[in-house]
Formats: structure tokens, C-alpha cells, sequence
């Protein structure tokens, strides 16, 4: 088994991903030696993929539409969880932030990630006369 070693660069990444490949095309024994090594080398590459190549987080309002899209909801079916039908239009088109009532249900009824809908809303293009 050859020496495993953290990742450093895209070089070494390269021929990581290269050793998986092989790795991932035969059908290795259970607790094998080469079992351990695709492990191993699978959270190597793993932990320098995220590292080097992250991924952001959906708008909160996208995430929103998603989960919608998901699961057939109109823009009707938004008001139990951001209140009016038009602070659902004003958030759904980025004039109203979420507020954390908003959060809250939206997170607890559509199951949409706290983390995400959480995130900073100041990029947001708010009217000085919306409420929240």
C-alpha cells in the first residue's frame, strides 16, 4: 500500500483522484488493506476539495423558491409562514427581509436549513418604508 499523505496541491490531488478511480473499479475485500486506503484517501480528497474549491450557501429568497419548486407551493401557500399575501411578494423579491418569525416557520414548516435562510440579509435591496 503506498504511503498515504495529507494533500497539499492539485498536483497531489490529481493523483489522489487518480488512485480512488482504480481503487473504486475493483471490488475490494471487506477491512482490506486497500479497503482502508479508499477511505482514507476519499476523506483526504474530501477535506482539500473543501478546502480549496468551497461551495457558498443558497440565498435565503433562492432556497425559498427551491423548496417551492420542490414541493409545488405557490406564493399562496407562503403566507401561514411570512405572513400577508404582499410581504410574501416583497420578500420573494428581495424588498423585505426575513424576519426571525419568518425563520422560525420557515425552517419548522418547510424544513428549510436555519443556517441558510440565517444568513446575512444586508445585500438585500429593502425599501425604507418596509417593516419588518
Amino acid at each position: 500500500m503506498p504511503v498515504i499523505k495529507v494533500i497539499k496541491n492539485d498536483d497531489q490531488h490529481a493523483a489522489a483522484l487518480a488512485r480512488l478511480t482504480k481503487l473504486m473499479a475493483v471490488d475490494l475485500a471487506p477491512d482490506s488493506p486497500e479497503e482502508s486506503e479508499l477511505e482514507v484517501l476519499s476523506l483526504l480528497v474530501e477535506h482539500y476539495e473543501k478546502d480549496r474549491f468551497p461551495i457558498d450557501k443558497p440565498d435565503p429568497v433562492e432556497a425559498i423558491k427551491f423548496r417551492m419548486d420542490q414541493q409545488g407551493l405557490s406564493q399562496k401557500d407562503l403566507i401561514p409562514f411570512i405572513g400577508s399575501a404582499p410581504k410574501v411578494s416583497e420578500v420573494l423579491n428581495h424588498k423585505r427581509p426575513l424576519s426571525l418569525s419568518m425563520i422560525r416557520k420557515l425552517n419548522t414548516g418547510l424544513k428549510i436549513p436555519l443556517d441558510i435562510l440565517l444568513q446575512d440579509n444586508s445585500n438585500l435591496n429593502v425599501k425604507e418604508s418596509a417593516s419588518v
